[in-house]
């Protein structure tokens, strides 16, 4: 056994590791901020060339002419996006670990929400089905959301901050109230209402509150068709350096 002198040399080593650690990220966040607050002081404006597609080990992610991904937003590797759909400002479609991921027909991801997938490592559900992200046709998922490897049928509607975990299956015609965590492997039956952590029956939907899932999906798409001219396939951000440029202000990519 190590002896205590040596322990403690052990421990104090540990700590002088993590504290350098913090020091380096302290110092190097300041010099940062230092540096933006001098970009900006002295008149230069910052933009930024970030890419809302990314392909990812070849495979580039798919949409239709109608689709629309917002400037910030992330669609990485095997995505496919149906007709109509619409992924949304800060949300994340990440589909880098081999296993696919689908956005259907009409269907939206709304703001700061994560689609993923199970790790590369994992080639199959205790289900037998393969960990892929399927959300079907006229869904909307609410803003804040997270569905890991998980199955949503057409017509769903899906409250804001709510989590699906992988294997579960939530049927078509159905609401989740917002908050509703559905537990891995869980099966939410069609045509009802459900909510709480873990999710749980709430009631039937009838046939207006059914209706009102697709009419919702479609009014979603007219308001993205909307942001979508304000913004070309290749890009606004060299629109906005031009603007910069004629007002004969110094531009510095962030």
């Amino acid at each position: 056994p190590l002896s205590p002198v040596r322990d403690d040399e052990s421990v104090v080593g540990n700590l002088v590791v993590i504290m350098s650690g913090s020091v380096k990220a302290v110092v190097g966040r300041a010099l940062r901020e230092t540096g933006t607050a001098l970009r900006v002081s002295s008149g230069a404006e910052i933009f930024t060339r970030h890419r809302p597609k990314v392909m990812f080990n070849g495979v580039k992610p798919f949409e239709t002419n109608d689709t629309f991904v917002a400037p910030t937003a992330s669609v990485i590797g095997d995505v496919t996006n149906w007709d109509e759909s619409s992924v949304w400002y800060g949300s994340v479609v990440r589909a880098d670990s081999g296993h696919p991921i689908t956005i259907g027909f009409s269907s939206n991801i709304q703001d700061r929400s994560v689609l993923n997938t199970l790790p590369a490592s994992v080639e199959t559900l205790k289900t037998g089905f393969p960990p892929i992200c399927h959300v079907g046709h006229f869904v909307s998922v609410g803003p804040g959301s997270v569905l890991v490897s998980c199955r949503i049928e057409d017509i769903v509607d899906i409250g804001d901050k709510c989590t699906v975990m992988e294997g579960a299956i939530v049927e078509k015609e159905v609401i989740l109230e917002p908050g509703t965590v559905v537990p891995a492997y869980a099966r939410i039956p069609s045509g009802e209402r459900w909510g709480g952590n873990p999710a749980q029956f709430i009631a039937k939907l009838n046939p207006d509150e059914k209706k009102g899932i697709k009419e919702k999906a479609e009014r979603i798409h007219v308001t993205a068709m909307e942001h979508q001219v304000e913004f070309l396939p290749v890009g606004s951000t060299y629109l906005h350096l031009e603007d910069l440029e004629k007002k004969g202000t110094q531009a510095v990519q962030g």
